[in-house]
């Protein structure tokens, strides 16, 4: 790795939704700026993870670049004063930001806790990462170590047992909501990986539910796998007005409910949910007569009583990341004395086909193999032991001394490359 790992960290704990979904980037945009953090900042190695709860950047520099990347994220996102959400972001340093990457993949960060929905979030963005060049050898030992710290707590915990995240938070809402009306319709606006998640709940349930979406066909696979009906996009107007409870979660940089477009009904009392990021429901909606707007940071985790099954786990959790981080640190400090373990091997190496070749200019095969055979060996002897004091010293903190002496007494940062 080159330079230290940071994280820089706009999450539900600091900043509410009206500054989240500001802050928030879609995939095409997280692309770009991918692009251009490895060009004008010149990083190796970089993530961006952007969810309805949390927009983070993890990276590896020597210097402090957190406020260059939340100006570029500003430029991207049009903010002209970036300055006025500085104060928003957390940032992280080493293991600080190493452990705050594990909490956060592994759902101890989320706001409905354990919630499963991060674990594929976290994947996508490290694609992205990988395929923008900016995964190297430390951020992908450490997404994979990450990964493998997220079966152990499925294997080893309770921490992922029940429905509990966002989308069955909201389900279980809708359903105390809809016991307060008389033969209630729900319509369901965009089925995003929440919303199809939500159908899925609400599927399991009596209430009268429809599905509204722009891709029809996307619309009619998800009805006909939950037994529920589809509704035009293009009457979504006349669908609002007829649906009692309205729960959306679509992506888009503008509302698609509005007060203009709810104002004229008169139709009793109405409840709307919005789970978007940034918002899909105008909040002026929500200041309507007979209108009640619930936004995602009203989604507790109160809502399921999964969670509190969760919360008994975490200690299980955080011992499991305890574990990981500690043999990742060791990888990782192993890093700094591989240049010189392979510049020492290289070194003895050529010592030994030197001496190969002034000594066996003419003798038979038979013999040649045997001295090739023997003199291997003895390499293999003599290394072994500096190779596991560099190693211990490392675990120690005080590899650099020792790799100073052996660069000097043999000469190492002279040494020929391996071909």
């Amino acid at each position: 790795m080159q330079g230290k790992f940071r994280a820089i960290s706009l999450s539900y704990k600091k900043a509410p939704v009206e500054i989240r979904e500001i802050i928030s980037i879609d995939e095409l945009t997280i692309k770009s700026i991918l692009s251009e953090i490895s060009e004008v900042l010149s990083l190796t190695e970089a993530l961006i993870l952007s969810t309805c709860n949390r927009t983070e950047v993890y990276y590896s520099a020597e210097q402090n670049l957190d406020i260059e990347i939340i100006k570029l994220i500003a430029i991207k996102k049009g903010i002209l004063n970036a300055d006025a959400y500085i104060n928003y972001f957390n940032s992280f340093e080493s293991e600080e930001a190493v452990n705050h990457l594990f909490r956060v993949s592994l759902g101890l960060e989320a706001q409905v806790v354990g919630d499963l929905q991060i674990s594929n979030q976290v994947k996508r963005a490290y694609q992205w990462a990988a395929d923008a060049q900016l995964a190297g050898p430390f951020l992908h030992r450490l997404m994979h170590t990450i990964f493998f710290s997220s079966k152990r707590v499925v294997q080893e915990t309770s921490f992922r047992d029940g429905a509990a995240s966002v989308s069955y938070a909201a389900a279980e809402l809708v359903q105390n909501l809809a016991s307060t009306i008389i033969e209630p319709k729900v319509l369901i606006l965009g089925i995003g990986e929440i919303g199809a998640d939500v159908c899925r709940h609400l599927s399991e349930t009596d209430l009268k539910v429809a599905i509204c979406n722009r891709t029809t066909e996307k619309a009619q696979a998800l009805a006909l796998e939950c037994n529920q009906a589809v509704i035009p996009f293009s009457e979504l107007k006349e669908a609002v007005a007829e649906y009692d409870l309205i729960i959306s979660s679509v992506a888009h940089s503008t509302p698609i409910i509005n007060k203009e477009l709810v104002g004229g009904i008169n139709n009793g009392f109405k409840f709307f949910v919005d789970l978007s990021i940034p918002r899909s429901i105008s909040p002026e909606v929500g200041k309507l007569s007979g209108v009640t707007l619930f936004n995602i940071d009203e989604i507790n985790d109160k809502a399921s009583a999964a969670v509190e099954k969760r919360k008994a786990s975490i200690p299980l959790v955080e011992a499991i990341i305890e574990e990981a981080i500690a043999e990742f640190n060791d990888w990782s400090k192993e890093m700094v004395v591989s240049p010189t373990i392979h510049k020492l091997k290289n070194a003895l190496e050529q010592i030994r086909q030197d001496e190969i070749t002034r000594h066996l200019k003419n003798a038979s095969p038979e013999v040649q193999e045997f001295a090739e055979r023997f003199s291997k060996s003895i390499t293999q002897k003599i290394i072994k032991l500096p190779v596991l004091q560099l190693k211990a010293a490392c675990k120690r903190g005080d590899a650099e001394s020792l790799i100073d002496v052996l660069n000097e007494l043999f000469d190492l940062e002279n040494t020929p490359k391996e071909k």
